[in-house]
């Protein structure tokens, strides 16, 4: 990959590992996010979950989900390091197709390791949308 492909309008352009550490961040966010729920599940459900055959199923999978993101994370973080500074890449259009404001802002400049989720939100809070 040469330098010149990776080019764009000048004032939006931004250095790729930069972006890739943010993207990074949210992989670790999504992991964390995932990870929350199956302790809730096992409250809900009580010990009787553990005896269903479909529910360890959905369990493995949040394990596995859980395992992926981070994983995903670790990927990138790493490739991240080889990654010249000087590349630079416009992301308008590809923030332009992030649907959750919060994770649009924590994606775009200047948040080298934003979280687009709050993960202290009180009890109760929610977002309409």
């Amino acid at each position: 990959m040469q330098n010149e492909l990776l080019v764009g309008n000048q004032d939006t352009r931004e250095e790729l590992p930069e972006i890739l550490m943010r993207i990074v961040s949210e992989l670790h966010d999504v992991a964390y996010l995932i990870e929350r729920v199956e302790p809730h599940l096992l409250e809900l459900g009580g010990s009787k979950v553990l005896e269903n055959p479909d529910s360890l199923k959905v369990l493995q999978g949040i394990d596995l989900a859980v395992q992926k993101a981070r994983g995903l994370a670790e990927f990138v973080d790493t490739i991240t390091a080889t990654i010249p500074s000087d590349w630079m890449i416009d992301m308008t259009t590809a923030l332009s197709l992030v649907k959750l404001a919060d994770m649009q802002k924590a994606l775009g400049a200047g948040l080298r390791h934003g979280h687009s989720q709050p993960l202290v939100k009180a009890a109760g809070d929610f977002d309409f949308f």
